[in-house]
């Protein structure tokens, strides 16, 4: 959760660092840059662009205020490069543009964006389903390591075929397709300059250069963050491509992403298929953090991934395994006269997740003597918005989790659970730990008394949001709203001082 948090903090900075629009170029004494004169196959072109200004002032950046995060992306860059590179490779792009990776998630396959924008090749919700991810309650694909780096390939696939040149293809993929066409076609090629008064002048689509980008670039009909998107990768890739020559540690033996799955048919636990494989939970939840509730979705056929070489054994467990012991969830046998809300109520989860790993049970009442599931863990925090609807409900602990991310998830502060269950000001929350989260405080709903409490201000900054803000201090966006008293999260202004609640 602390390498998320620092991940999320740095890709921000990457985000909100512009070179200037004409900046000299900055000094790198001793530049590795002549082994790219040797042609090698399936690259991008860096040999042309090494020397670019904007591409000088990120190799400073990731030198400098990013080093930590970069150092630790280089890691995690192996993990997923043969992968990578294979599926690039099959849709005919230069397996280079594995270094999107560093510069879009870290490599991480929970990022989430100001934009939320999600996972390694930070798909939004409606792209991510253009190309066909599955986005729902139950799994976000965009999350999936595998699925996801093939939705990046098409697409980047799509983009070059449109432009005919893979760093507007990136810069497409950064800023959108029309947004890049409709700058391409205001330039005036004639001579090299942008006139607005030429729009269309160029033929849509037709094939452009990389050198073209930079053109596009010094223009007025992109965006900065695209303007600086193409450079950021030409950075990464120098970087990544030759780490010591740019001051970083070699990249230490690391094992490939693992090709070895089990394939489900119904709802499992991610416990479950951990127990039959002889690993950790918290190794199987790594590889799959695309199944949101730690289960897979019921009534679908579901791929889990394995550790390598654990493939045969869970396979063969799950044959054996009977169906009624595919999910890990205490059971309750329904008395007579019992209703769905009072067995929710007695086991402190909501209706809709009790219907929602019972599909017997999605209409009607449950019959006497029917034997439930109980869901425990993610899968119980399915509909922990049903908090605001005025039931108060128990929360246990999970391992990992803390104080202010549970607020985050039940929209209250940190503040209000520590009333609720006389916490002291120090010391962390503990796995196995039961929180009272009460309707009162909870949903969209905090109490002005309790938000009236504030530890700290803080005074915005150009670009900055109220979602990256309340990430930052572990406060829900609708805590700063009201004890700021902002009524629309798009009013926030450069210069604002906020009052951070407790």
């Amino acid at each position: 959760m602390q390498d998320s948090a620092a991940d999320a903090a740095a890709l921000e900075q990457l985000a909100l660092a512009h070179a200037p629009a004409a900046a000299a170029a900055i000094s790198q004494a001793g530049d590795p840059l002549d082994w790219l004169t040797e042609p090698r196959a399936n690259s991008l072109d860096l040999t042309t662009f090494a020397d670019h200004d904007r591409v000088r002032y990120y190799l400073a950046f990731f030198q400098g205020p990013a080093r930590p995060r970069m150092a630790i992306w280089l890691t995690r860059l192996p993990v997923y490069e043969a992968m990578v590179r294979e599926r690039f490779a099959a849709e005919g792009l230069p397996g280079d543009l594995v270094y999107l990776g560093l510069i879009e998630s870290g490599f991480s396959n929970v990022a989430t964006s100001r934009s939320r924008a999600v996972g390694m090749w930070q798909f939004m919700r409606g792209t991510g389903r253009w190309m066909g991810l599955r986005i729902d309650r139950w799994v976000d694909e965009r999350r999936d390591p595998v699925k996801a780096t093939d939705a990046a390939a098409r697409y980047l696939a799509k983009l070059t075929e449109q432009f005919g040149s893979h760093y507007l293809a990136a810069a497409a993929y950064n800023g959108g397709p029309g947004t890049v066409s409709r700058g391409l076609g205001r330039i005036d090629w004639t001579d090299g300059n942008s006139d607005s008064s030429s729009a269309g002048s160029a033929e849509a689509d037709e094939d452009y250069s990389d050198g073209d980008f930079f053109t596009l670039a010094d223009t007025r009909y992109i965006r900065q963050e695209t303007k600086d998107y193409v450079p950021k990768l030409i950075a990464a890739a120098l970087i990544a491509r030759d780490p010591t020559s740019y001051g970083f540690e070699p990249t230490p033996p690391t094992d490939p992403f693992p090709r070895d799955s089990v394939v489900v048919p119904g709802m499992t636990s991610l416990e479950v298929i951990a127990r039959l494989a002889g690993v950790s939970g918290a190794a199987i939840r790594e590889l799959n953090p695309h199944f949101l509730r730690g289960v897979t979705p019921p009534s679908t056929r579901a791929v889990v991934r394995l550790p390598a070489g654990t493939m045969a054994l869970a396979s063969a467990g799950y044959a054996d395994l009977p169906a009624s012991e595919r999910v890990a969830f205490p059971t309750h046998v329904v008395k007579s006269g019992e209703t769905l809300s009072r067995i929710a109520r007695k086991y402190g989860v909501s209706v809709t997740a009790l219907r929602e790993v019972n599909p017997g049970i999605r209409s009607g009442s449950p019959r006497a003597g029917q034997r439930l599931a109980i869901p425990t863990g993610s899968a119980a925090r399915w509909s922990d918005y049903e908090v605001a609807r005025g039931t108060s409900r128990l929360h246990t602990v999970q391992r990992g989790e803390t104080l202010s991310g549970i607020a985050k998830r039940y929209h209250v502060s940190v503040a209000q659970l520590r009333s609720w269950n006389r916490l002291p000001e120090s010391g962390a929350v503990r796995a196995g730990q039961k929180l009272k989260i009460s309707s009162q405080g909870g949903g969209r709903k905090t109490t002005t008394a309790t938000l009236a409490a504030t530890r700290r201000t803080h005074v915005v900054q150009r670009g900055e949001t109220l979602t990256g803000l309340a990430r930052r201090y572990g406060v829900s966006v609708q805590a700063l709203q009201e004890v700021n008293g902002i009524k629309s999260p798009r009013s926030l202004r450069t210069g604002q001082k906020l009052r951070i609640p407790a």
